[in-house]
């Protein structure tokens, strides 16, 4: 390196971005993914004793896939070259290959070589490196926003190890804030700024387990506010909001006014007034409400609302809880705005609710044991003591129903479960009727 080169690289690390020059250089320097990088784990295991494979490191932006890319760079003996697939080729590719071979075979050193957003290389590129990989002329770590399954060649996911990165939550986010604003040498702690509690947790809230977001706002922030009276910038939860260009909401996810929020959003699918529902849950996202909480308070709705009147209210829920975990936001929104609608539109019952408060009293009510004939029969000795003696096998008989009792003998004629009029509980409600002998409701 020349005397030119080294001056601007020196210029680039005090001009670059903040959230690039916050980037820990050690393991124990990076905040969040402990499941994968935590000191018990594999691949810190794996960095320490410089004896990483190849990996993938797969996630949302801002969630550190760089980031440990650099973290391995300055662990490494090996060589370390980075190239970005958006502006990178084959030819790029060659030199590094070429360069990694000579150096092994005079040194007998290893080349990592790190692609960022490999997804964007096309199946020719990847297949290129394929037989690199394989002889371990280089070690690849490759990064995507995109899942690699579907968009890297098997045959380098097959010699790849693949680590999902998850948004970070809201307490490392405010531990990367505090270090970037408190930092005088790669952060911003020679401007004296001081960030107020509600400030934090408005940028964590908001970045969406985004540390580059949450950095780059926070940077802002500081540049562009005066100093005050003290001599101090004081970044407030006003001056947060006009750098993450959001709007400050009522809304305290500690307060009050949390609970009012998601007890309108509750009432609403209950009451079926979908446009109501969807609103509430815009003022929630709006504001940074975990989507994993809204998306546990929709599922519960189903059951306890909708319950048998429509039965796949519960399955929609339920699937819309497992794939906002999968594709985070902002697409998630959608997600749960589709199972929010379905739920507040689906006809409504509460006979599940009913049923288990009557049956969770009877228990405690009344002391209990199983009839002879549905017990266990199957064990040594049950025989004799007439366990299973006389039930009825119900696919033996028509339409696979016998009369039978099953309750207890104290309350062998209870009822718990009373099906209600609507949707598909009406079918069942028929049913039950049926079988039962009888045309009442019950």
């Amino acid at each position: 390196m020349d005397l030119f080169d080294y001056m601007r690289k020196n210029t680039q690390e005090k001009e670059a971005p903040l959230a690039s020059r916050m980037r820990p250089e050690t393991l124990d320097e990076v905040v969040g993914q402990q499941h994968i990088i935590g000191k018990d784990r594999l691949l810190y295991r794996a960095i320490q004793a410089d004896k990483l494979s190849s990996v993938i490191f797969y996630g949302p932006p801002g969630t550190g896939k760089t980031t440990l890319a650099k973290v391995i760079a300055n662990t490494t003996s090996a060589q370390f070259k980075q190239i970005n697939a958006t502006v990178a080729g084959k030819k790029d590719m060659e030199e590094v290959i070429k360069e990694a071979k000579d150096l092994r075979g005079m040194y007998g050193k290893k080349t990592i070589l790190f692609i960022d957003e490999i997804h964007r290389f096309n199946k020719g590129q990847q297949d290129y490196l394929l037989p690199f990989v394989e002889d371990g002329t280089v070690i690849l770590i490759g990064a995507t926003t995109e899942n690699p399954y579907f968009e890297v060649n098997s045959a380098l996911i097959s010699r790849s190890s693949i680590f999902e990165l998850k948004p970070l939550d809201r307490e490392d986010i405010k531990t990367l804030l505090r270090r970037a604003v408190e930092d005088p040498e790669k952060g911003m702690g020679s401007f004296h700024a001081q960030i107020d509690e509600e400030a934090l947790d408005f940028l964590a809230d908001l970045s969406g387990g985004d540390a580059r977001n949450a950095l780059n706002a926070i940077e802002l922030g500081i540049l562009t506010t005066e100093r005050g009276s003290d001599g101090i910038i004081h970044i407030t939860v006003d001056v947060a909001s006009e750098c993450i260009q959001k709007r400050v909401v009522n809304y305290d996810k500690r307060g009050d006014n949390h609970y009012d929020i998601i007890s309108a959003f509750i009432k609403s699918m209950r009451g079926s007034d979908p446009d109501a529902a969807v609103f509430y849950l815009a003022k929630m996202l709006y504001a940074g409400e975990d989507v994993k909480f809204i998306a546990r308070r929709i599922m519960i709705c189903a059951s306890e609302d909708v319950g048998n009147a429509d039965p796949m209210a519960l399955t929609v829920a339920v699937s819309a809880a497992q794939a906002v975990e999968r594709v985070g936001m902002p697409e998630s929104q959608i997600i749960l705005a589709q199972a929010v609608t379905y739920v507040a539109c689906a006809p409504k019952s509460n006979s599940a609710v009913n049923a288990i408060t009557a049956a969770n009293q009877a228990v405690q009510q009344y002391r209990t044991s199983v009839p002879s004939h549905l017990q266990d029969s199957h064990y040594k000795g049950s025989r004799q003591l007439g366990h299973g003696i006389g039930y009825k096998y119900a696919h033996d008989y028509p339409d696979h129903y016998v009369k039978q009792q099953y309750l207890p003998d104290e309350i062998k004629n209870a009822r718990f479960y009373e099906p209600g009029d609507l949707g598909y509980e009406k079918t069942i409600r028929d049913y039950l009727n049926r079988i039962r002998g009888t045309e009442d409701n019950i």
